[in-house]
């Protein structure tokens, strides 16, 4: 929400407005206290951002590929490929199991980089 900022520009102002309501100060304290209402303003959202800033799971790729299943297909190049779903992934064995012949159902078990760590089921 790119106008988020706005909300606290908006306080401050209502709360000088009241301030001049009341008080009927002169330009200089006016513009102190929307200044330090405004000040306020930032201070107390930056402190509630830290508390609940959540991971990012978008667009990464461990957002939903461990435990997933696919097909290690035979790549023409040095490298291993899995198909998942209607994408192709760069995909290695772990070391204690050799690559097997032809086409063979994996099951993701994590994410290395872009690269994929399967097992055969």
């Amino acid at each position: 929400m790119p106008g988020v900022f706005l909300l606290w520009v908006g306080l401050a102002a209502i709360g000088t407005g009241l301030t001049i309501l009341l008080a009927a100060p002169g330009f200089a304290v006016v513009v102190v206290v929307f200044l330090l209402l405004l000040g306020a303003g930032i201070w107390t959202a930056l402190r509630l951002r830290g508390r609940h800033r959540p991971t990012p799971r978008v667009n990464t790729p461990r957002s939903g590929l461990v435990g997933r299943s696919g097909t290690l297909l035979p790549a023409p190049g040095p490298g291993l490929r899995v198909r998942i779903g209607d994408s192709e992934w760069p995909a290695r064995l772990p070391r204690d199991i050799r690559v097997p012949e032809g086409p063979i159902a994996v099951r993701v078990e994590a994410v290395d980089g872009t690269t994929l760590v399967v097992r055969p089921e």
